[in-house]
């Protein structure tokens, strides 16, 4: 009995001592019939990120289709984004934000060397992203080196089928969707969370957790900066939570109408917490594990 006492003993304490097996921000979904992968990316990057971890790039390999939210290198989308994005002149971002956030504004397009006449004529939430984007480049990460990118051009180069989950026009009538005071709400606070640096806090611990394949820290910094930013909680609520009904219902079909394998890429927050994609997907009764 002491004996068995003992090496259940040193077993807790070695299993202790030892690091938890690491996981990647990928779950395999299956049906009777068929499994797709769900990936997890984050939207800059850097090179000494690629390859992937082995069991992504393995997954990604082993799927002849690639489904993503858009395709951002598609360039008649990426046209048509630009276009709904910004105004027709002589309307411009100055005549539609008030003096004093205008100059805010003005003071981060010096912090992060993005000339005013290139983003004058663009709305409000484009105008605000571009700073968040200086904001990564200036913590090291490139939009140029993001998952999605990086998945995009090895797809093409495989000769990969691309498909969409949503596409650009369902992402420009989104973006539509804010009424002025919305737009104005979202503005105010991207300008608060970057003066304050708490966008840089954001996107290390966004990083951290996707890196860790933790989707529950990654909900954790989503919290965070929802706690702090006015109207950020409703931003989420309507950019990432309200897409998930039709995201799964596309995403059954793939598992219940076809055989083909697919590798579906979506931001990372998509995937987590309970009304992430993992967990309506396993509620719908498909088997769900992370790899």
């Amino acid at each position: 009995m002491k004996r068995l006492l003992h090496a259940t003993v040193f077993g807790l304490l070695l299993a202790a001592a030892l690091p938890a097996a690491a996981v990647s921000y990928l779950w395999e979904v299956s049906s009777l019939t068929n499994k797709v992968y769900l990936f997890g990316t984050v939207h800059a990057g850097m090179s000494s990120w690629y390859p992937l971890d082995h069991e992504i790039e393995h997954a990604f390999d082993n799927s002849p289709v690639l489904v993503v939210e858009a395709d951002i290198t598609n360039a008649d989308a990426i046209e048509k984004s630009t276009r709904a994005m910004t105004y027709t002149p002589p309307a411009n971002l100055r005549t539609h934000i008030p003096a004093e956030d205008y100059a805010r504004f003005r003071r981060l397009l010096d912090k992060y060397r993005i000339p005013e006449e290139a983003v004058v004529n663009m709305k409000p939430f484009m105008a605000s992203s571009l700073l968040v984007f200086g904001e990564w480049s200036r913590l090291g990460y490139s939009p140029a080196m993001g998952v999605d990118g990086y998945l995009l051009q090895k797809a093409r180069e495989k000769g990969k089928r691309i498909e969409e989950l949503e596409g650009v026009d369902t992402q420009i009538a989104l973006m539509d969707s804010l009424d002025n005071d919305e737009t104005l709400s979202l503005f105010r606070g991207t300008l608060d969370a970057l003066e304050s640096g708490l966008t840089a806090e954001q996107v290390n611990g966004l990083v951290h957790a996707w890196q860790d394949g933790d989707p529950n820290a990654l909900l954790d910094v989503a919290r965070r900066y929802n706690d702090k930013v006015p109207g950020a909680a409703a931003f989420e609520e309507k950019f990432i939570w309200s897409r998930h009904p039709a995201m799964v219902a596309k995403i059954s079909d793939m598992l219940e109408k076809t055989r083909e394998r697919h590798f579906i890429a979506v931001g990372a927050l998509h995937l987590a917490g309970p009304r992430g994609l993992v967990e309506l997907l396993r509620r719908k009764g498909y088997v769900v594990k992370q790899l």
